[in-house]
């Protein structure tokens, strides 16, 4: 078997540090936002995070039958991924926020093409690139979320029920990026493998867009929950 894991890694690299430098994650991983842009984060969240299990679902119907082993997984990444939207919502309300007026709100441009490139490379091209949107999102969350979720529980003043979204993803991805890296060291073809670093590239800056359109506002010293809302 092939490590092709560690060469999208090691091809990518530029790419995700160029994320990891966006201003608004480095402050956000430092703790130092105010609750109207973690707010702002959470409702992207929910307008792309929303779309992962009829992605998932789109992707493992468009799978050749000689790649049974990717719808197979395909089948549980969704599984493990249902409902998670509303896992964000409850964050907002424990926020202070309005979960069905985010509900019901479209998302910011961003957001908006990020899910409609995904959408396209399944449609039009091949859904094995979909994947490049999978190593994006979680193995960025591994290194963030589960620091970010505390350091900004520690500013802001709010209850655990508001970081349900980040600390569970921190926490699961670290599992699901060792099955991904099962899956794609399963990948053979050559043509494949390019078509995966390409989406890989692709995702790490349409993600970054949504980071870099948000509101970066500086939480003030010790201002907690009750004094921004």
């Amino acid at each position: 078997m092939s490590d092709f894991f560690h060469r999208l890694q090691a091809q990518t690299a530029g790419e995700r540090q160029q994320l990891l430098e966006i201003p608004f994650i480095v402050q956000g991983t430092r703790g130092a936002l105010a609750l109207p842009s973690y707010l702002a984060f959470l409702t992207q969240a929910y307008h792309h995070v929303k779309h992962t299990t009829p992605l998932l679902m789109s992707c493992g119907g468009r799978i050749p039958p000689a790649m049974e082993w990717l719808r197979d997984a395909m089948a549980h990444y969704i599984e493990e991924e249902l409902g998670h939207q509303e896992w964000i919502l409850n964050d907002i309300r424990a926020c202070g926020g309005d979960p069905e007026a985010v509900r019901h709100g479209e998302p910011d441009l961003p957001a908006e093409l990020m899910i409609a490139y995904a959408y396209d490379l399944i449609q039009r091209r091949n859904p094995v690139g979909f994947l490049g949107m999978v190593v994006v999102l979680e193995g960025t969350s591994i290194r963030l979320a589960l620091q970010a979720a505390d350091n900004l529980q520690a500013g802001l003043g709010l209850p655990d029920e508001a970081f349900s979204y980040l600390r569970s993803h921190g926490a699961l991805d670290q599992d699901h990026i060792s099955f991904y890296a099962g899956l794609v060291n399963r990948l053979q073809d050559a043509g494949q493998q390019r078509l995966l670093i390409h989406t890989a590239k692709a995702f790490y800056k349409l993600y970054g867009d949504v980071f870099r359109g948000l509101p970066l506002i500086a939480a003030e010293p010790g201002a907690g929950v009750s004094d921004v809302a």
